[in-house]
């Protein structure tokens, strides 16, 4: 975004950080990977698990939330890892992305690897299995991502990181604990009819309907269904950075 040249400050509102209150090289300048979820007591729970991982934590050890200041979003930190929370649907993650992406860019990161994690709805695969996406589809199983902005549509790309798959998958084989696939997630706007649920407020199809639908689904390559991964997608391809 060329305007952030000519900014004196740029305020991460939702985050509680700025450039002007902040040092970001110093506090973020050595981040080389970006986990990100929906919960904050998840991320939190994520950044305790890779801190005894990498060795770099003691048993009991609390990390504490660096956007403490703000109750949208919660930030964890240890070594070149970044733990970050971003709610639940495509609204949320894409103000915690901006963001974030911003907050990269100020600390001079590079080589930046961000991965999306978290539970999905499973088509045609037994419980705990785990989704490696390839490319995110929308509920008509296109592989794109559409906004309107300034009054017009605009369609973005939501192919991932075909070499960050392969690796991810060879990581799954070493460690051999879970069924591990790739495939298309599916981005749905709602949790309910748009991912055809029977069981919300309103549902104005039937159960065969919906088993139809899902068959479709499958037979396009979706193995999950979310609600966050199309604009991940968009924004880490625009962006220049290395996302799955």
């Amino acid at each position: 975004n060329p305007h952030l040249e000519k900014m004196k400050e740029d305020i991460l509102y939702h985050f509680a950080l700025g450039t002007g209150t902040h040092d970001f090289p110093a506090m973020f300048g050595d981040v080389k990977f970006v986990c990100v979820g929906g919960s904050p007591s998840r991320m939190k729970a994520f950044i305790a698990y890779i801190a005894e991982e990498l060795g770099l934590g003691s048993p009991g050890c609390d990390y504490p939330n660096i956007c403490a200041g703000t109750d949208r979003y919660a930030m964890y930190k240890v070594g070149p890892v970044l733990s970050v929370s971003h709610g639940m649907g495509i609204p949320s993650i894409s103000i915690m992305l901006h963001e974030l992406i911003k907050l990269l860019y100020h600390a001079k990161c590079s080589n930046i690897t961000i991965i999306r994690i978290g539970t999905s709805g499973g088509i045609g695969l037994e419980p705990g299995s785990v989704v490696i996406t390839r490319q995110s589809v929308d509920a008509t199983f296109k592989p794109q991502f559409e906004q309107v902005i300034l009054g017009k549509t605009v369609i973005r790309s939501t192919n991932l990181d075909e070499q960050l798959a392969k690796e991810l998958m060879q990581c799954s084989k070493e460690i051999n604990q879970f069924n591990t696939v790739i495939g298309n997630t599916m981005c749905t706007l709602d949790f309910y009819e748009g991912q055809g649920r029977l069981d919300g407020a309103i549902c104005l199809y039937n159960e065969e309907e919906k088993l139809q639908y899902l068959k479709e689904a499958y037979d396009a390559g979706v193995r999950n269904i979310e609600m966050e991964s199309s604009v991940f997608a968009a924004m880490c391809n625009l962006s220049g950075v290395k996302g799955k």
